[in-house]
């Protein structure tokens, strides 16, 4: 699907972002995220660093195990490429995300935990999106705790709306017409 074509620019700045999920042969899931900043074109911090055009400024991943219940057994954090000294000193912090879940209340937590000068904006970024990564990853095996109360991803975005066609097909029961709301 491509856009429309742009007016004359200069490309200056690639990220690169992937999230990959895995079933683990003890029960467990990992998921996994990587950031990647480059430049197209020679980069200074002055009194930090030079970097090349295409050398990454950063270079970060991170994996959490969880359990089928999205609850985080363990996370690791791995920073290669940074540009200002201190940089590392935000994956020990991470840790504090063990036993939180991928669930509502997830961006409150990593906000409660690693939010402001706990910790670092490009680990939070990618923390963020790695619920989603979970759930892409375990949407088969994933059943509702309560068969009475809708799954989670219900009501969140314009597909799965209450009372749009999609949830009217897949999850009939939790399906309402503004007829039933209103009623």
């Amino acid at each position: 699907m491509p856009l429309s074509p742009p007016v004359a620019r200069s490309h200056l700045h690639d990220r690169h972002v992937v999230f990959r999920g895995y079933r683990r042969d003890d029960g467990l899931w990992d998921i996994e995220a990587e950031l990647r900043d480059t430049k197209t074109a020679p980069f200074e911090i002055p009194g930090e660093g030079r970097w090349a055009a295409g050398q990454p400024i950063h270079g970060m991943a991170i994996r959490l195990t969880v359990d089928s219940d999205t609850v985080v057994h363990a996370i690791e954090v791995a920073m290669d490429h940074f540009p200002h000294g201190p940089c590392p000193q935000a994956m020990a912090p991470m840790q504090r995300m063990v036993g939180s879940r991928l669930a509502r209340g997830w961006r409150r937590a990593i906000e409660q935990h690693l939010g402001g000068i706990q910790g670092c904006a490009h680990l939070r970024e990618l923390l963020f999106n790695m619920a989603t990564a979970a759930f892409q990853t375990m949407v088969q095996d994933v059943t509702p705790v309560d068969p009475e109360h809708p799954p989670p991803h219900l009501g969140k975005c314009l597909t799965w709306d209450f009372d749009g066609p999609v949830v009217e097909k897949h999850y009939p029961k939790f399906y309402l017409r503004d007829a039933r709301r209103e009623g």
